[in-house]
């Protein structure tokens, strides 16, 4: 449970004001679009993203070593930044 309570935060935490949720926004504000669809649309697309992520962690975590994962996930996270900073 508490793994889950973990995840559950860090994600939730991580997703607050990022681009699926901007555009969540979006699409919930359109007076011609059904809250309910949004919310379904919306929430089955981050479970298929959700779903993916495990699978390939799964499927790297059983060929790298986990700290090597865990660097090229910061690295990344890292390079995105940067490229967002110098787009700005």
């Amino acid at each position: 449970m508490k793994l889950t309570v973990t995840v559950f935060a860090t994600v939730f935490l991580a997703e607050l004001g990022d681009k699926t949720q901007l555009a969540t926004l979006l699409f919930a504000s359109s007076p011609a679009h059904g809250k309910w669809a949004v919310f379904v649309g919306t929430a089955l697309a981050l479970v298929a993203s959700a779903a993916l992520g495990v699978f390939a962690g799964s499927v790297l975590g059983a060929r790298l070593d986990t700290r090597l994962l865990s660097r090229i996930a910061g690295l990344t996270f890292v390079a995105i930044g940067v490229w967002t900073f110098l787009k700005a």
